[in-house]
C-alpha cells in the first residue's frame, strides 16, 4: 500500500469517511474497509508500474499517494450515489495516469533499479561432428 486512511482523511476529510464507511452513523469509521480498499487500490496500481520499477517502492512517491486515495475513494463510494460520480471521474483520470507512468510517458521522479525484464535467447550451435563417415565402422 503507499496511503494510508490519514491520508485519505487529509484529502477528503473526515467526514466523506465517515459517509462512506459509517452507514450506521455510529461515529467511527470502518477501519477494516478502508484498509481493504487500500490494498485493493495498492494492487492495482502495482498492476500498473510493475513492468517499468522494481517493487515495492518504499518510501512511496507522493504521485502513487494521490493515485491510491483517489482509487480506494472510488471503491469506497460505489455505494453512495452522491459521491459516486466525482469519484469515478477522479477514479479513471488516475488509471489514465497510470497507464502513462506503466508506458514511461510519465515518471515517478525516483531513481532505481527498473525490474528484470525478459531477454530473447539466443541460441548457437556448433557445426555437429558426427556424420556418415565419422561414424563408419562404428557399429559392428
Amino acid at each position: 500500500m503507499y496511503a494510508s486512511a490519514r491520508d485519505i482523511e487529509i484529502r477528503y476529510g473526515a467526514d466523506t469517511l465517515a459517509v462512506l464507511t459509517d452507514p450506521g452513523k455510529t461515529g467511527t469509521p470502518d477501519g477494516d474497509k478502508i484498509e481493504r480498499a487500500l490494498a485493493d487500490a495498492g494492487e492495482e496500481i502495482d498492476g500498473y508500474i510493475r513492468q517499468r520499477y522494481a517493487l515495492p517502492l518504499s518510501p512511496p512517491p507522493g504521485l502513487l499517494v494521490r493515485i491510491e486515495v483517489d482509487i480506494a475513494i472510488y471503491r469506497l463510494s460505489e455505494s453512495d450515489s452522491e459521491t459516486t460520480e466525482d469519484a469515478r471521474k477522479r477514479y479513471e483520470d488516475a488509471i489514465r495516469l497510470l497507464a502513462r507512468i506503466a508506458d514511461g510517458s510519465v515518471s515517478l521522479g525516483i531513481e532505481g533499479p527498473e525490474p528484470a525484464t525478459a531477454r530473447p535467447l539466443r541460441a548457437s550451435a556448433q557445426e555437429s561432428k558426427l556424420g556418415r563417415e565419422s561414424m563408419r565402422g562404428a557399429f559392428i
